[in-house]
């Protein structure tokens, strides 16, 4: 259901006495949970809920040939899946914007920090290579998807182990892991979107909230370091109101590492 014009004008007022209903600070998250290893198909897998939203993601690998323009590079892809049973507003189908648009705010995110080592991923330069899939499934929103979406693609990257691969067959023998993990860097590309409701920016918000946003802003960074950026709807940022959004990125980042850090190491 859409959030009722009532319910909208009472968030907007709130916000103005730096108030949420539920009692949060305008930057601080709800609380978050992690289990990792849901799936015993998947070389990697993660379920994060940010309050009662929840998200879940698995990495498959696979062997093939190398982009074109990457001969020395194995490929990467981010898929997002809008599930019915979310929410009432997603249906079956082809993807559509939403969805869309989940999946490449995150693969650019993750693409773009170098969070994952294309080269290592090589097995024979220019005719085999490592595909890196990871997949992203809602299982319930309510609000935030994207930064959930972020923090359960990495974690799934984290915990992911090389399936044994046959190379007299070519085979990739599914079902049967190596102790060889990912190629990843040290960088850690952490999803965070800012929403300006009024004058206001929050992170983290309800469905409520997320319906009467007025602009939003996800930037991925690492230890204080900005490797991507997307910006959502339709109003415009100030200058002004940019440069109080990058002064939130760090802290909010730490924040969220302290969340995650024992699952990631």
């Amino acid at each position: 259901m859409e959030t009722s014009k009532l319910t909208a004008e009472r968030i907007r007022k709130y916000l103005q006495e730096e108030k949420r209903f539920d009692s949060r600070k305008l930057t601080e998250f709800r609380n978050i949970e992690i289990e990792t290893g849901i799936s015993k198909n998947a070389e990697g897998s993660a379920r994060v809920r940010i309050g009662k939203t929840e998200v879940v993601a698995g990495v498959k690998m696979g062997v093939g040939e190398p982009y074109p323009d990457s001969l020395d590079q194995g490929n990467f892809m981010v898929t997002g899946e809008l599930l019915p049973l979310s929410s009432e507003r997603f249906e079956a189908g082809p993807p559509r914007f939403p969805a869309i648009e989940l999946s490449r705010v995150i693969d650019r995110a993750l693409r773009e920090s170098k969070f994952l080592d294309f080269k290592k991923l090589v097995i024979k330069e220019g005719e085999k290579v490592w595909t890196v899939f990871v997949d992203i499934y809602t299982i319930n929103d309510d609000g935030n998807l994207l930064d959930a979406a972020g923090l359960a693609a990495i974690i799934a990257m984290k915990t992911a182990r090389f399936p044994k691969y046959d190379e007299k067959t070519g085979k990739v023998l599914y079902g049967e892991f190596t102790d060889k993990k990912l190629p990843l860097t040290d960088i850690l590309p952490i999803s965070i979107t800012f929403h300006k409701i009024g004058d206001k920016v929050i992170v983290d918000p309800t469905r409520e909230e997320e319906d009467v946003t007025d602009t939003r802003i996800t930037i991925g960074s690492s230890h204080g370091s900005i490797s991507s950026m997307q910006k959502g709807e339709e109003h415009a940022l100030t200058i002004e109101e940019m440069n109080q959004v990058l002064d939130l990125v760090e802290p909010a980042w730490k924040e969220l590492f302290k969340k995650i850090e024992k699952y990631i190491k």
